[in-house]
């Protein structure tokens, strides 16, 4: 659920500022800056050519089923240029929306009763692995039985519902489900694609992939993951759709935000797609010669802070509403965002990728320290000597764990730090890395607040992955499941099975609202506010160069290339 872009995926774990912040970019020095919304101009390039790309993170593995494939990085950087997917997430109009992807030969035909939903695939002829192998329905009967009886996979979600997938002939798939599932959509598609069973069959499928692979389905393959160092993209020369314009992209990892920087304006890297760090955004709007920037205020980003509805003293509802009581989110975010005119806290767990379900229903909490006091007396507390919370001979002591290295945040949580203590709890900071988060602590519960961003991938409402309680992962499931804060609320979780099976739009829409407020009602984690994406590239670089909010900023990787002097 980054995810930093920390993330984690389905909802992997990494936001609207709104389009004030545009007006705070500008043009700067030869360079442009583009929202979103505005036609991007598609510069003319030749074929040939490398380009380098700063990335924040490296991945922890590249078995893109497994637990250890969290990092949002690692999707963007691997798994989206190389495996195959259903659907593509593309703009129509003002909305993102899921389209048949050209692994299929067009919309999936949809037969729905109340015993279930059969889903018939028609896989593009043309569509081959690197290997010239076609993509096969024996591919995915393969990936939706790795996903619904493996140990150790990061989200089961739609396909703990498959009951069979027929093979009736190589290019037709038809999957059985035993209920409806509106999110459909995201079956083979979404954080997981589609795997060669020609080549995973009867291995040991995490020993194969965890450290890069040799195989593609996409315009690119992995050419080398030297581990702290780089990954290396080159053209798959037998992929049957667009092909790439470039001979080779290497992403480099540079997980300072300061040094990214500069390595982009000296042209040590070609782009850049930073997180909103304090510094990065100071830099953009004094302006960086001869770079071109890009801002999207629809972007699927949502930190939060993700509270441990097990861990002491948060198994206590009470405790939790009188936490959020405690913080005051509108200061926060203006203390982080002011400086680039974001004001308003998140009010939903929704990011503003799906804001059409979201309600604003954490707007009932303010800062109110009298209100928090009074809960927390109503539950049984009192302040010791030295100002904090006491029960039962424990103190109001929580850890709040996050992520290494980044500087917005170290912010944000010695501000945190601070209001909490004025309401009476004693907080201390633990930061780690993307992998030990949420690959160890996270899954085994082993937290009592986090701080870190989750990401919408999908334009669909996703609230039962990390809210619903059959996703809480344990070790009888394998750990999988993203509802790390082991929320489990028994009027939840049935309107998050109705928004789950419900197909009705307008329908979903009123429950997912429902669910939301049961949410907030219950302070089973705090949403704090939405990060804007941004793309920064230098004029080497040319193409159609844009954000996509669902699928990243190297959506389209294909049509980058050399800009034509």
């Amino acid at each position: 659920m980054s995810t930093t872009r920390n993330t984690n995926r389905s909802r992997l774990l990494a936001a609207v500022l709104g389009l004030v912040l545009l007006g705070t970019l500008g043009c700067t020095g030869g360079g442009s800056t583009a929202n979103s919304q505005d036609p991007v101009a598609d510069v003319p390039v030749r074929d040939g050519g490398e380009v380098v790309i700063g990335a924040e993170q490296e991945p922890a593995c590249a078995d893109w089923l497994s637990t250890c494939a969290g990092s949002i990085w690692g999707d963007w950087l691997m798994r989206r240029p190389t495996i195959p997917v259903t659907f593509d997430i593309r703009k129509d109009g003002d909305d993102w929306v899921a389209v048949p992807s050209d692994l299929l030969t067009g919309e999936p035909e949809v037969e729905s009763t109340d015993k279930g939903m059969t889903i018939t695939y028609s896989i593009n002829p043309d569509a081959v692995w690197s290997d010239g192998e076609p993509i096969t329905s024996t591919d995915f009967a393969y990936t939706a039985e790795q996903i619904r009886d493996g140990d150790n996979i990061f989200d089961k979600s739609g396909y703990d519902t498959i009951t069979e997938v027929a093979t009736p002939d190589p290019k037709t798939a038809v999957v059985h489900l035993d209920q409806q599932y509106a999110n459909w959509r995201m079956l083979f598609s979404n954080t997981y694609g589609v795997l060669p069973a020609h080549l995973l069959e009867g291995k040991d499928r995490t020993a194969t992939m965890r450290d890069g692979y040799s195989f593609s389905g996409g315009p690119w393959i992995i050419e080398s993951w030297k581990r702290g160092t780089s990954v290396t993209l080159v053209p798959n020369e037998n992929y049957w759709g667009d092909k790439p314009h470039l001979d080779k992209v290497t992403f480099t990892f540079i997980p300072d935000t300061a040094a990214a920087f500069q390595a982009l304006k000296s042209g040590q890297v070609d782009a850049l797609y930073p997180t909103p760090q304090l510094n990065a955004m100071s830099q953009i709007e004094a302006g960086l010669p001869g770079i071109n920037s890009q801002v999207d205020p629809q972007s699927g980003n949502l930190e939060a802070l993700w509270i441990n509805n097990d861990a002491f003293p948060f198994d206590s509802e009470a405790v939790r509403r009188a936490a959020t009581y405690s913080i005051d989110r509108d200061a926060l975010v203006d203390r982080i965002y002011g400086a680039v005119d974001v004001e308003d806290p998140a009010q939903s767990f929704l990011s503003p990728l799906v804001s059409a379900y979201a309600s604003d229903s954490f707007d009932q909490y303010e800062l109110d320290l009298d209100e928090a006091a009074s809960l927390m007396e109503e539950d049984g507390w009192s302040k010791g000597s030295d100002g904090i919370w006491e029960k039962d001979g424990r103190q109001a002591s929580f850890v709040i764990h996050s992520l290494a290295g980044n500087k917005r945040r170290d912010l944000m949580l010695q501000i945190l730090q601070q209001q909490f203590a004025d309401a009476g709890f004693d907080v201390s900071i633990e930061t780690t890395t993307p992998a030990d988060l949420f690959t160890k602590v996270a899954p085994a519960g082993d937290f009592q607040m986090g701080l870190w961003t989750l990401v919408d991938y999908f334009p669909e409402p996703t609230l039962d992955q990390p809210f619903g309680s059959a996703n809480i992962p344990t070790k009888t499931n394998g750990y999988s499941g993203i509802n790390f804060g082991r929320v489990s609320i028994d009027e939840l979780d049935p309107l998050l099975d109705e928004t789950e099976t419900e197909l009705d739009v307008d329908k979903r829409i009123e429950t997912t609202k429902a669910a939301d407020k049961v949410i907030a009602d219950s302070a089973a984690s705090i949403p704090i506010v939405g990060i804007p994406n941004i793309l920064l590239w230098n004029e080497k670089v040319g193409g159609t160069v844009s954000i996509n909010p669902a699928e990243g900023p190297f959506w389209n990787l294909e049509a980058w290339g050399l800009a034509e002097q």
